[in-house]
């Protein structure tokens, strides 16, 4: 898990510059309903927030914007952090972030923060119930975790001659590997695929039930599932296409997950 852990925070060093705003409140993925429609969170002013995977900063200044009176964030890639600070604080901000594993607790405080977010981070770990533990101690009591990430369903299907096709098992668990170039261009979906040049990154496939089952041992409670495409997808003519995250997909089943729990 160190050797996983240390390949993705030099991989995500690597290219972090090529996903500046990339995938940030209010949208929670690829082609499904934004925050703007599902109102996931509470009202924010003057609460204390925790980002999970901040990548950019993009998602702290919307919480910002929307009178949060902490911002607080944690992210494996230093190269993300030096990012972050710099266009938070060019927006005003003053945001407390540390570079660390979200698998460990680089000294974040116990039963502090009114909500914990990650917009398509969760899926990084490599302990999934070590992390929700530590979110589920980051919070108060009464607190919201959202989250999400890629429909457990999307390592399963691929597009073959204007077709879907089961082309993976949904009990398949094992890690698997793929590549990023520096220009955010993503190839491979096993250890066997790879890119020129491009910096290899390695998650672990897992079923919906096992965020439910992680956040219900973590005294997590999930009050929304969301799976759903946005309505401008299902809408539109979407045609044909091998992409890994392609509309002719989205039309069919959801392309994201996006849960929201609370802390009991």
């Amino acid at each position: 898990m160190n050797d996983i852990l240390l390949q993705n925070k030099t991989s995500w060093n690597a290219i972090a510059d090529s996903f500046f705003g990339i995938t940030a409140l209010p949208n929670y993925g690829c082609l499904c309903p934004t925050e703007d429609e599902l109102r996931l969170f509470p009202e924010l002013a003057g609460k204390r927030v925790l980002d999970i995977g901040f990548g950019s900063g993009h998602s702290l200044k919307w919480c910002g914007d929307r009178g949060a009176g902490e911002l607080w964030g944690l992210d494996i890639s230093e190269r993300q952090l030096e990012i972050t600070r710099k266009y938070l604080s060019e927006s005003g901000y003053m945001p407390k972030l540390f570079c660390s594993p979200m698998e460990n607790n680089p000294g974040l405080p116990s039963g502090y923060f009114d909500v914990v977010y990650s917009v398509y981070a969760i899926g990084w770990t490599v302990d999934l119930r070590k992390t929700f533990d530590l979110i589920s101690g980051y919070l108060k009591p009464g607190g919201v975790f959202i989250f999400s990430w890629d429909h457990p369903f999307m390592h399963c299907v691929d597009v073959r001659d204007d077709r879907l096709i089961f082309s993976g098992s949904y009990y398949e668990r094992e890690p698997f590997t793929f590549t990023r170039t520096a220009g955010g261009k993503g190839t491979g979906r096993s250890p066997a695929v790879y890119e020129e040049g491009g910096h290899p990154l390695t998650l672990y496939n897992r079923r919906l039930s096992d965020y439910i089952n992680a956040l219900a041992g973590a005294g997590l409670a999930a009050v929304r599932v969301v799976e759903e495409t946005d309505k401008d997808t299902l809408e539109r003519d979407c045609g044909s296409t091998s992409q890994y995250y392609a509309p002719c997909k989205a039309k069919h089943f959801p392309l994201s997950i996006v849960v929201k729990a609370k802390k009991m």
